[in-house]
């Protein structure tokens, strides 16, 4: 099991050197706060790569408001857009489908990031962390998007991660906030929400991120804490072998169980692969901590980054522009 940390600035300071040399390391996120540019933020890239060559460097460019990168990148819709097409035209939102998920992973591959943490597999229902990042409300439709968009990525070379399992879309509460519950019947979540991820794992994606919420129904402990939900629905119920990565353990949604540090044990114990530590103060706090942790080598290998190179020829290439214009020809309004 291995840290994925977050810095504190648009370089590295000596501290975060430090941290990326230990071996608990096994990656780092980035956030708005760390990017000024597109060559900022490739050197920056580059900086982490010459420390440590297998680091997992990390984003959350779903597009739409969860956009880290924005000056120089391409301005990708949100996927509620995609799924408000699939009402009209199934064939242009898969079309569409396709288009972003290319268009995304490209767009980041060719910098050296390894995963941009896509695509959210939660139902559009109202939660107020989720809203339209999600493709549909409809079960059978996310699932159909979701399980597409995940092949598109890694047919591109890059891992897709669905989040935030088992689902974090029907419950009203932002889990970076405040506590969330989810109290309906088990075969409710296992029939709608759960849908979409057990789709998309049968056909192959890599990773998976957890939800800071509870199911009192099947575990009172929230996802990325529950034994029942990690080791058992997942590992063994589903046959899932990919990697299991926590959300932010900074988050309230995750916060009731204690400090820091047992937050952390309690990720581990449960199952996760990785445990995410998304601000600089929090990351600061973790490297303080003796947790005996050491990343599994086929895990990192599983989700690092494949075919870099041709990724940076692509993106300079007239298809990749035309590629962009579809899409944005695909999901506007008037479209």
């Amino acid at each position: 099991m291995g840290l994925i940390i977050g810095l504190a600035d648009t370089a590295l300071t000596e501290q975060e050197r430090g941290y990326l040399r230990q071996n608990k390391v096994a990656g780092v996120i980035l956030f708005t706060r760390n990017f000024s540019s597109r060559a900022q933020i490739t050197n920056l890239i580059n900086d982490m790569r010459a420390i440590r060559k297998n680091l997992l460097i990390c984003v959350d460019q779903e597009g739409g408001r969860v956009q880290r990168f924005r000056d120089g990148f391409v301005a990708l819709p949100a996927l509620a857009q995609i799924g408000a097409r699939y009402s009209k035209s199934p064939g242009k939102a898969r079309t569409a489908c396709k288009l972003h998920a290319r268009t995304m992973a490209l767009d980041m591959l060719a910098i050296g990031i390894d995963l941009s943490f896509a695509p959210v597999a939660d139902l559009q229902r109202g939660n107020l962390a989720i809203g339209d990042r999600a493709f549909s409300s409809n079960p059978e439709i996310n699932a159909e998007l979701v399980t597409l968009y995940s092949a598109t990525m890694q047919a591109e070379g890059m891992a897709a991660t669905l989040k935030h399992f088992p689902g974090h879309g029907t419950v009203k509460e932002d889990t970076h906030t405040d506590l969330a519950v989810d109290a309906r019947a088990p075969m409710q979540i296992f029939q709608q929400d759960l849908l979409p991820f057990a789709a998309a794992m049968l056909a192959g994606a890599k990773a998976v991120m957890t939800a800071h919420v509870s199911y009192p129904q099947i575990d009172a402990e929230i996802a990325g804490y529950s034994k029942r939900w990690l080791k058992q629905l997942l590992r063994i119920d589903l046959g899932f072998e990919g990697a299991i990565i926590s959300d932010d353990v900074g988050m309230a949604g995750g916060a009731n169980v204690g400090p820091l540090a047992e937050r952390i044990t309690r990720h581990y114990k449960a199952g996760c692969d990785f445990i995410l530590v998304c601000s600089a103060e929090a990351t600061q706090a973790a490297m303080q901590d003796d947790l005996g942790m050491r990343p599994k080598r086929k895990m990192v290998q599983l989700l690092r980054a494949k075919r870099v190179g041709r990724a940076r020829r692509r993106v300079l290439g007239q298809k990749f522009s035309e590629q962009v214009q579809r899409l944005v020809e695909l999901t506007s309004v008037s479209e």
